[in-house]
């Protein structure tokens, strides 16, 4: 099985592994070859199914008015305290 040393991890990276590896009860090692796998195997996305989606969802804006900058500034506080 091949091995492989890493260099240069920034130290809040680090941090961060050591911690998640606790959370989930394994080494470091484990956890960092867990979180490789994980992001080797996930699917890349479908660039045309994404723009696609957009495109429906311009679609389905067509014909309404635009926001106001009143409206625009009660959206952007809207849930702030």
């Amino acid at each position: 099985m091949p091995t492989l040393t890493i260099k240069g991890m920034p130290d809040g990276l680090y941090r961060q592994l050591k911690k998640r590896a606790a959370a989930h009860r394994r080494s470091l090692n484990s956890e960092i070859l867990m979180s490789l796998e994980q992001t080797v195997a996930a699917a890349a996305p479908d660039a045309r199914a994404l723009l696609a989606r957009v495109d429906r969802m311009r679609n389905s804006l067509r014909g309404m008015p635009p926001l106001t900058e009143r409206e625009l500034r009660k959206a952007k506080s809207w849930g702030r305290s």
